[in-house]
């Protein structure tokens, strides 16, 4: 406790200002070997020929690895909590986004791991390409996924569902009802240091992995997963991270470096140059947003109902969990007595996306913010006052039912506003995050709120 509001360095603040912070690619190991990878030029396409033997056959070229060399080439990240896989560590027959990688090498030096990439001989053949997520339900879209369009592992359903109350009731009783779609874009993390592993075998036939990874459990299951070793089997360093903001939740380097190793019997680094973290590194997803809100003249939130596509890329990677927190946040820091909510995760020939501080969030954040903004200028009302007075507070329940304990949105929302110079009623500046009661607990909003010391309330088995 004695740290609690003191003034302390960072434990490694010294070292990375005097420029002392040891990262991966300062790890100098005698004999490393530079692996390059060979990446899909096309968006779909299929792979009808591949043939490595030339690559193979290069001077200074110690090892060459496909699809054919990875024990288990399909594993995902969220295997373990359920969320299929389906996503190739190389390619097998098929590519599916522009940069997928396809095949490896490892070579004594860059020039020759280049010219072993130019040297593995192979051929395709293109197929049509989907980018919009709009289109991508359309009977006539291209055919992208073998689980079809939509990822269809949420329970029975293909899509993420969210009931609350009676929205039928709420678009009936609304006296308008304001329409608004919003597109937050794909975003790349342009972390300074780029994707990176170094491998290096050991003689007890451990790997040593340096690693950038922000998820080093996650990390260390995919490897052990793809070599299929036990995880002792595997040790990775890490922690020092040249930036990754959700990016390098991926384990996007280190695998294949491990193959390659493991192949070549010495240590490889494979280091992603700034066109590689560009083209084929994961993105913050494009999400579709579209809400229809039934409010009252008088600035009431009667009913929501919204539906979203989130771009999960090629493949499904950490998508539904991120559609998932979407689907929890979908009212923001609003109580809302009757939602309803549809969440899909439509595949596109993209990279596949990740996470983004804040993933899945941020984007209905700053939706909804731009909603509630739209709402009180339909209604010619201070856009300050109706966040007020939609709140959340204490004992209002979400849209999933949970009941909320100690929400902030009315201290933050007073306090933003006095910060800008925002001039509110004396009734709007004496509000506090309390349980409703009054004026503030009209009709629609009391069967929502929870009785006193509950924190989660029975959808009575609903879905």
């Amino acid at each position: 406790m004695k740290a609690v509001g003191a003034r302390l360095p960072r434990y490694d603040g010294l070292a990375h200002t005097t420029g002392r912070t040891v990262y991966v690619d300062d790890v100098r190991v005698a004999g490393t070997l530079v692996a390059k990878a060979l990446r899909s030029p096309h968006h779909h396409a299929a792979i009808t020929r591949i043939d490595t033997s030339k690559a193979e056959k290069l001077p200074g070229v110690r090892a060459v690895v496909t699809a054919a060399d990875v024990p288990k080439n399909v594993y995902g990240h969220l295997e373990a909590l359920g969320v299929p896989a389906d996503e190739p560590l190389l390619a097998d027959g098929e590519v599916r986004y522009r940069g997928q990688p396809v095949a490896a090498v490892a070579a004594e030096d860059v020039e020759t791991a280049h010219e072993a990439v130019a040297a593995i001989e192979i051929e395709y053949e293109e197929r049509p390409a989907l980018f919009d997520i709009r289109k991508g339900l359309d009977p006539d879209a291209p055919s992208i996924h073998q689980w079809g369009p939509v990822y269809p592992h949420f329970g029975p359903y293909n899509h993420r569902r969210v009931r609350k109350g009676d929205v039928e009731w709420a678009f009936e009783k609304a006296d308008v009802i304001v329409e608004g779609a919003y597109r937050p874009a794909a975003i790349e993390h342009c972390p300074l240091e780029t994707q990176i592993a170094l491998v290096v075998p050991e003689a007890s036939g451990r790997l040593t992995v340096y690693t950038c990874t922000q998820a080093m459990y996650f990390s260390l299951g995919v490897i052990a997963a793809h070599l299929q070793v036990p995880l002792n089997r595997v040790k990775l360093i890490g922690g020092t991270v040249g930036g990754g903001f959700g990016g390098k939740v991926d384990t996007a380097a280190e695998t294949i470096t491990c193959l390659l190793a493991l192949k070549a019997h010495r240590p490889v680094k494979w280091r992603w140059t700034r066109e590689e973290e560009f083209l084929a590194s994961s993105t913050r997803a494009p999400w579709h947003i579209e809400i229809q809100d039934a409010v009252s003249n008088d600035g009431w939130m009667l009913g929501r109902r919204m539906l979203t596509l989130h771009d999960a890329g090629a493949y499904a990677r950490f998508s539904p969990y991120g559609l998932t927190k979407h689907g929890f946040h979908h009212t923001g820091a609003y109580t809302i007595p009757n939602v309803h909510f549809d969440g899909f995760v439509v595949f596109t020939n993209r990279v596949p996306t990740t996470a983004m501080r804040g993933f899945g969030v941020t984007s209905v954040s700053m939706a909804v913010e731009l909603q509630m903004t739209r709402i009180a200028e339909t209604l010619g009302l201070s856009p300050w006052e109706l966040r007020l007075k939609n709140a959340n507070r204490i004992g209002d329940t979400t849209a999933n039912r949970v009941v909320m304990q100690d929400p902030s949105t009315v201290p933050v929302t007073l306090a933003a506003a006095e910060r800008v110079g925002e001039r509110l009623g004396p009734e709007y500046t004496a509000m506090t995050p309390a349980r409703r009661s009054g004026e503030l607990l009209p009709e629609h909003l009391a069967a929502q709120q929870a009785p006193e010391g509950a924190h989660v309330l029975s959808n009575g088995g609903r879905s």
